[in-house]
């Protein structure tokens, strides 16, 4: 079995599931998925999470790809960046592939 890990896209995605690797980041997202940048202010309104917790998760997505920030006026507006999670999906693929590979040649020995 290739070891996916070794590879620049393998790299690229375990930063992006580490990225992922916390609720508050993954609710971040969400907040973000309606294709619409919000500020900080406004992803942070509604919840008890401080605007420095947010901005710290949102360094974080940002340093990963998975968001992308605007300056408008005094405010960073932050947008979700779809394209990234192609990434993610592309790596997954590979590696469902090798258990498919690996389990069809489990059934090929065991019915030899």
């Amino acid at each position: 079995m290739p070891n996916l890990g070794a590879t620049t896209a393998g790299r690229d995605a375990a930063a992006l599931f580490a990225a992922l690797g916390d609720p508050t980041r993954l609710s971040l997202l969400t907040a973000l998925s309606d294709g619409r940048p919000s500020s900080i202010a406004g992803l942070s309104g509604g919840t008890e999470l401080t605007r420095q917790a947010v901005t710290k998760h949102l360094t974080v997505l940002e340093k990963a790809g998975l968001v992308e920030s605007i300056k408008v006026g005094r405010e960073s507006h932050y947008s979700f960046r779809r394209d990234r999670i192609d990434i993610m999906r592309a790596y997954l693929d590979g590696v469902s592939r090798q258990w498919d590979d690996a389990l069809e040649r489990l059934r090929a020995f065991v019915e030899r």
